[in-house]
């Protein structure tokens, strides 16, 4: 038998260096495991002629292997080796929503921004795995190389349990730079809330579990200025904020210190949110600089929830494939739009809601 790397070794990599050989006779047992006692998962050839783990290796770590043989008298022979895994000079981490023991809408993803841009794509995703009960096949989606989403093709089924193992702890995510993390989250779908605006009729439908629950009118953009079309989830939401036309290239055109219930869709500005300087245009015609206002957005029956992170998912979209990444591109069009609320941890946050631009 051989084991590679050799025992002793040190700085080995953690990707591609592991492996156990029987030259004459077949393997019969391999245990390879740390020094916390946590096994490494692998698999023996059909012929049983070699042993190779099923991923990577955690990085600055040290691992212990027993290897098995018979040959065909039947005679058996161990072999047993340790090494170090190398411990990296750079290293990259996820920030991630939702939050672990959290409960979330219907819509949204999970999601994991990277600090470093990742060019090993495939091994990052491949180190993330995802259980859900009940079963249901999730997808990851990457948006450009430094954020990476999965959800399901439909909404979650209300209820539905998910736990995501993060096992990036020595993925080599580019050339050098290896992920630290090594965790487990866990979240639970609660309740379908969606509200679906339709900027030609200016009305919000709330709908609860395919119910309506309640129509509110609403002003969206005005025309040049029209609201995005498309189904957005929601990442904030703040009872009182200031939007100044500066910040998103309408200089001179607004700068209100006091918009209330403020609802947040993209980090880029689209907000669903109240307005108490519209006057009568509420049901009646467009006035917002692209914005869905209603008189009192609480009255949408979202005010409870409160929701973690700021990142967008656009469920308009053929459902990904993580093998065939593409890139999403909204536009800015009139019609009915929708999303989803995130909330924080220990609070009800299916809550669903409307798209709306700057």
């Amino acid at each position: 038998m051989s084991i590679t790397p050799k025992d002793g070794a040190k700085s080995v990599d953690t990707s591609g260096k592991l492996k156990v050989t029987a030259a004459k006779g077949k393997l019969t047992e391999v245990e390879v495991k740390d020094a916390k006692g946590k096994k490494v998962d692998g698999e023996i050839s059909g012929d049983g002629a070699t042993w190779t783990p099923a991923g990577h290796l955690a990085a600055a770590t040290k691992y212990t292997v027993h290897a098995v043989a018979k040959d065909s008298e039947g005679r058996t022979a161990a072999e047993d080796a340790g090494f170090t895994t190398l411990t990296p000079e750079n290293t990259f981490t996820g920030t991630f929503t939702p939050e672990d023991g959290s409960k979330v809408g219907v819509g949204m993803p999970f999601s994991i921004r990277f600090d470093r841009g990742i060019t090993n794509p495939e091994d990052v995703e491949k180190a993330i795995r995802i259980k859900t009960e009940p079963a249901v096949d999730v997808e990851g989606h990457w948006f450009g190389n430094d954020r990476l989403d999965f959800r399901p093709e439909k909404y979650w089924k209300p209820g539905t349990k998910v736990t995501v193992d993060l096992n990036l702890d020595g993925v080599e995510g580019r050339s050098g730079v290896y992920g630290e993390q090594d965790k487990t989250v866990d979240f639970t779908i609660g309740r379908n809330q969606v509200s679906v605006v339709d900027a030609k009729k200016l009305t919000m439908k709330v709908m609860r579990d395919g119910k309506l629950f309640k129509t509110i009118p609403v002003t969206t953009g005005k025309p040049g200025m029209e609201t995005w079309n498309g189904q957005m989830v929601v990442s904030e939401m703040l009872p009182v904020t200031r939007m100044n036309g500066e910040t998103v290239g309408y200089g001179g055109e607004y700068d209100i210190k006091d918009v209330p219930h403020a609802i947040r869709l993209t980090t880029s500005g689209t907000f669903l949110h109240g307005n108490y300087w519209a006057g009568g245009a509420f049901g009646e015609y467009n006035a917002s600089h692209g914005a869905s206002a209603c008189a009192t957005c609480a009255a949408a029956g979202t005010r409870r929830c409160r929701p973690p992170g700021s990142s967008t998912t656009r469920w308009s979209a053929t459902w990904w494939s993580s093998r065939t990444p593409r890139t999403v591109s909204s536009t800015r069009t009139t019609g009915s739009t929708a999303g989803t609320c995130r909330g924080r941890s220990g609070r009800s946050s299916s809550d669903l809601t409307t798209r709306a631009p700057v």
